[in-house]
């Protein structure tokens, strides 16, 4: 997949129009430059390649190969105000965190009714620029019981990439569905509460009648 994107020198404290959305060119050993890229062409782009695909810079010098290290985000509106590309060496390997999509179906989230719990959703790997990948596949086919889980070192890696970290941590597991009370049990609960206070109230109804019986003696007297 080839994604190319078109970007223009930019001047130091430059205002920019609407249209156009400030970005930095850095590199290792190599001189920073400042840049501007149109907003449509760098949202259209960007949402194929999001942080971990190349992307063939033109800057007018030539094309040059990038990856979209950082973007910082209006707080209220969400829209990209800054970009941060990164040029790569296509022959030095470099690290970068990988997406990852869950497949298949668990036996125990549509048989058993359980929850799929995602505790990770991403991996860094390091590789070559490459190697580089969309995405890493998780297949969850492997949960069929409340007990399983997928973890870390359980992740089958495309060629040429390499778990940095390799740990048990857990990626994915099936939470057991809360069991709730049933209605019957509530309802006899509710009786035999209703019923105590119905007994309750006939005892110290008697009560005071006899109190009243014996009061009513007493001034006949």
């Amino acid at each position: 997949m080839e994604l190319k994107l078109s970007a223009e020198m930019r001047i130091k404290q430059e205002k920019l129009s609407k249209d156009f959305i400030s970005a930095i060119l850095y590199g290792k050993g190599l001189e920073s430059k400042m840049l501007k890229v149109n907003k449509i062409e760098f949202d259209k782009v960007f949402k194929e390649a999001g942080e971990s695909n190349l992307i063939d810079l033109n800057t007018g010098d030539g094309i040059i190969k990038v990856l979209v290290k950082d973007i910082q985000r209006d707080v209220l509106k969400n829209f990209v105000t800054h970009i941060d590309f990164y040029q790569v060496n296509m022959k030095e390997k470099i690290t970068t965190e990988i997406p990852l999509h869950f497949v298949g179906e668990s036996k125990a989230v549509k048989e058993l009714g359980g929850a799929l719990i995602k505790d990770i959703s991403a991996l860094e790997v390091e590789c070559l620029p490459g190697d580089l990948v969309d995405h890493i596949d998780v297949d969850i086919s492997v949960l069929n019981t409340f007990d399983d889980a997928i973890r870390i070192n359980d992740i089958n890696l495309p060629a040429g990439l390499t778990l940095l970290l390799h740990t048990n941590e857990m990626v994915a597991a099936v939470k057991e569905p809360k069991v709730e009370a049933e209605p019957v049990a509530e309802a006899a609960a509710e009786g035999a509460a209703s019923s105590a206070e119905a007994t309750e109230a006939g005892a110290e109804a008697k009560g005071e009648d006899k109190g009243e019986a014996k009061k009513d003696g007493g001034d006949k007297k």
